[in-house]
């Protein structure tokens, strides 16, 4: 075994060392936010304008939109995700209103709760909208203005319910499966363009709708399900979709990042330490 050259004469590691914190800056940056208008949408548009960037709110209730637009200067437009004619609008608006757009964030997505042998076609289809072909219109349509700017990110919001089973929304379960598929492949082909392309996976997530139909009884079940005792909230998702935006994840690509406090990672059935 060859020894180990004198401490004199190793070669030291000299390479530049960047500013990380300057990396999670989005300065100037124009990125649209689809599904802006509340809980982890306004959270996120909080999280990228604190970070520089220049945000378009994009929700289907107009007034949502302009409520969060107005909190952190942005520009507010109502349209249909489900639309393609619709999202054309708003990455023209986007580019009109901006100069440029580098980035994509689609929190979009809503699941019926039916069980699998009760799911009617129009259950299946309606999901579909509601989950998949959004951003599907947003990836495609995004990333042919993206180019234009030399490239960017784009980050959506899969769920734990793509990667585990879903009982009682089966069609949300699979339109997230195929999210997350849909973002290893955009990841794929747009990369050499650029263009990075990640999801977060969450699982419950204290959104206002969600408290509202889950209730405080039920909150308490899911803290206690929770390895870090506690429910997410919108914030927690934010946080992680700001670093997939920024470039302290410049070497992420094709990627679901699971933000759940480790409840998929649990053993099947409870167990105390």
């Amino acid at each position: 075994m060859s020894e180990q050259p004198p401490q004199a004469e190793r070669e030291l590691d000299r390479s530049e060392v960047p500013d990380y914190l300057d990396l999670l800056r989005l300065d100037d940056r124009g990125i649209v936010v689809a599904g802006a208008g509340q809980g982890i949408g306004r959270q996120t548009s909080h999280a990228l304008a604190q970070a520089g960037a220049r945000v378009v709110c994009m929700d289907y209730d107009a007034d949502a939109a302009e409520h969060v637009a107005s909190e952190i200067d942005g520009v507010p437009i109502a349209a249909d995700a489900r639309e393609r004619a619709d999202i054309e609008k708003v990455l023209k608006t986007a580019e009109a209103r901006l100069g440029r757009v580098d980035g994509v964030v689609d929190i979009i997505g809503m699941a019926k709760y039916v069980p699998l042998t009760s799911t009617t076609d129009e259950d299946w289809e309606w999901t579909q909208g509601m989950v998949l072909r959004h951003a599907f219109y947003l990836t495609q349509l995004g990333a042919k203005m993206m180019r234009q700017s030399g490239g960017g990110s784009m980050a959506f919001v899969a769920s734990v319910s793509g990667i585990s089973s879903a009982p009682l929304h089966a069609a949300y379960g699979a339109a997230k499966a195929g999210l997350m598929s849909l973002v290893r492949s955009a990841a794929v082909e747009l990369g050499p363009k650029g263009i990075r392309v990640n999801a977060v996976a969450p699982g419950v997530v204290w959104t206002p709708r969600i408290a509202a139909m889950l209730g405080d009884d039920l909150k308490k079940t899911q803290e206690d399900n929770s390895p870090l005792r506690r429910v997410a909230q919108t914030s927690d998702i934010a946080a992680a979709l700001l670093f997939l935006m920024s470039d302290l994840s410049g070497y992420v690509n094709g990627q679901t990042l699971v933000v759940d406090g480790g409840v998929t990672a649990k053993f099947p059935f409870p167990m105390e330490f």
